[in-house]
């Protein structure tokens, strides 16, 4: 499979699209969600729009790991030496960590401030891994 990726010139590049995709769906909902829990969009029952934003997010997620674990077989020395991919997986964890928190404290159902808090930190280490994931071929 790996060796594949490198014998047609369009798919390292086609499998790059698939992964940004996959981090479209992932952020685009859970910005989505937070936007409905900040209080926009009051009009759309929470519970549905989160069914759906989670699942859509969660995909969202397993398209851009699993797009991103072959990209990563392609060149795992170079990557692992990197320290902005090392700073991207730290980000991934820590946004996993955050994610656990505010669902196991049931935050939507509380839709207090540290339920915001916790949204807007997910978003802001999102679009840090965002930020990283591009940053990477440039040192």
């Amino acid at each position: 499979m790996l060796v594949a990726l490198g014998a047609h010139p369009w798919a390292y590049p086609m499998l790059e699209v698939v992964h940004l995709a996959g981090v479209a769906l992932l952020l685009g909902n859970l910005v989505l969600l937070e936007l409905r829990v900040f209080g926009w969009g009051k009009a759309l029952p929470l519970e549905p729009l989160a069914r759906l934003s989670l699942g859509l997010a969660v995909s969202g997620f397993a398209l851009a790991a699993l797009s991103g674990l072959l990209m990563f077989g392609t060149q795992p020395g170079e990557l692992l030496a990197n320290r902005v991919f090392t700073a991207k997986m730290a980000l991934i964890m820590l946004a996993g960590c955050n994610a656990g928190w505010f669902h196991a404290r049931r935050s939507l159902q509380l839709q207090d401030r540290t339920a915001r808090v916790l949204m807007s930190l997910s978003t802001v280490m999102w679009l840090l891994v965002l930020t990283c994931g591009r940053w990477i071929g440039y040192v």
